[in-house]
């Protein structure tokens, strides 16, 4: 089993009680499908492209739903809750982690770490993944140093294919909690999911307590 399936299945026990088994296969069986066109990102020169994985984990639990019968605002609600519980630290030293490049910002360890990924973010290692780029012009970061830019957005992409494309703006909501368990507030004009020429992640150190 995939390390986030089991978030999925709970999620849909709880929300489907009645039908969760059924719902659950006939998820898989479309992932197996779906599965092939991310199949790349195993091998992916570019760390961006590991998220595709569970984007496409995503959009066959959208589209199972969506042919349940399901509407936008209840997929998103779903979508959302197994994400926050996904991502949420499940103990101290997991919230230490997440905490820890916002508190490294600006050290010479966090600078070469940069330089490493913006080389291999940048990489159009296949045309159905990302291509980013990290910013790190003080001005136009909020004096943090660190930032992205998303050219090309490989889940746009993805749901795109499919005939989805709709469905993909709300995995962007989750970039703003993954910022919060930084210890970050994300700063944001606008996402590739919303009509936007890039995907711009912008951040400000928030208080931790």
């Amino acid at each position: 089993m995939n390390s986030y399936k089991a978030y999925f299945v709970r999620s849909v026990e709880k929300n489907f009680p009645g039908n969760a088994e059924q719902l659950i296969a006939a998820i898989d069986s479309t992932f197996k499908i779906i599965s092939k066109d991310v199949s790349f990102a195993a091998t992916s020169e570019n760390p961006v492209d590991k998220r595709l994985d569970v984007s496409a984990y995503f959009l066959s639990l959208i589209k199972t739903l969506d042919a349940h019968g399901e509407t936008f605002e209840t997929i998103r609600r779903i979508c959302l809750e197994i994400a926050a519980e996904y991502v949420r630290p499940k103990n101290k030293f997991q919230m230490l982690l997440k905490r820890l490049p916002a508190k490294l910002a600006n050290t010479w360890l966090a600078n070469a770490a940069i330089k490493k990924l913006n080389k291999k973010a940048s990489q159009n290692s296949n045309p159905d993944g990302f291509v980013a780029v990290i910013i790190t012009d003080k001005e136009q970061t909020f004096g943090l140093g660190y930032g992205i830019d998303i050219l090309e957005c490989g889940i746009c992409k993805l749901y795109k294919k499919h005939n989805y494309e709709k469905y993909a703006s709300i995995l962007c909501e989750v970039d703003e909690l993954t910022s919060q368990l930084a210890g970050l507030k994300l700063v944001r004009k606008g996402t590739i999911a919303l009509g936007a020429s890039k995907c711009d992640f912008r951040f400000k150190k928030e208080a931790i307590s």
